[in-house]
């Protein structure tokens, strides 16, 4: 097969798409397009979470602005500060002083305990469908979302997880010889950096690909660093 960049999109829809990440197209997405936040779902996500909390529309949406705010000129230090806010959670200090602090997450992480196993123990399940229970996450596969920054810029693909882009993809044909997929990656951490870093406050990691050489790493990290897989064992 011949993959083209268009065939690379609609390989990784099916394939993330069998993983549970509906395909959303970005013209569909409501937004102000030099927002790159879902703040829709990410409102959502944190009110049906911490309902039991009694969390209030106010206190969510206080969350997201603390996130809008910080500033996308300290790319580095803000994109860490939300990488570990991701990770450990932080804690919420209630509108109403009564109430007890809210310890915030931004994922859900319940059900991933099996996951954080030692790998040197064997697993029998009783039921071998059982599954991991439900979280509250939303999760979406954005391709084609225009992002007016210093120019506009439209990345292949974008893992939302509760409204926030936490991975972007890149593609380059394999079939095209003047494209590579280091260029995929020149055009994430120079061109997309310097017109739209609004876009990697919130980023976890990049994915590039020509449909034959795929390639994960760190936004900031150099090029040889981004390492192959060539399949999920």
């Amino acid at each position: 097969m011949k993959f083209t960049e268009e065939k690379l999109e609609n390989a990784f829809i099916e394939l993330l798409g069998n993983e549970n990440f509906p395909h959303y197209f970005g013209n569909t997405i409501l937004r102000a397009v030099d927002e790159v936040l879902i703040e829709e779902d990410l409102l959502n996500y944190l009110l049906a979470k911490y309902e039991g909390k009694h969390l209030t529309e106010t206190e969510a949406k206080s969350i997201i602005l603390q996130l809008k705010t910080l500033p996308a000129s300290d790319l580095y230090e803000s994109n860490k500060l939300i990488m570990r806010w991701l990770s450990d959670g932080f804690i919420l200090k209630r509108e109403d002083r009564k109430q007890k602090d809210i310890h915030i997450e931004l994922i859900d992480y319940y059900g991933l305990e099996a996951q954080l196993a030692s790998p040197d123990l064997d697993t029998i399940a009783a039921d071998p469908k059982v599954k991991y229970p439900k979280d509250y996450n939303i999760y979406k596969f954005v391709n084609q979302l225009e992002i007016v920054g210093s120019e506009k810029r439209i990345p292949d693909g974008i893992i939302y997880i509760n409204g926030l882009p936490l991975v972007v993809f890149e593609f380059k044909s394999a079939i095209r010889e003047e494209a590579t997929i280091h260029d995929a990656f020149k055009q994430l951490t120079i061109r997309y950096r310097r017109d739209i870093p609004e876009l990697f406050k919130y980023n976890a990691f990049c994915i590039i690909s020509d449909g034959v050489n795929n390639k994960a790493g760190s936004f900031f990290a150099p090029y040889e660093f981004f390492y192959a897989w060539r399949r999920v064992a």
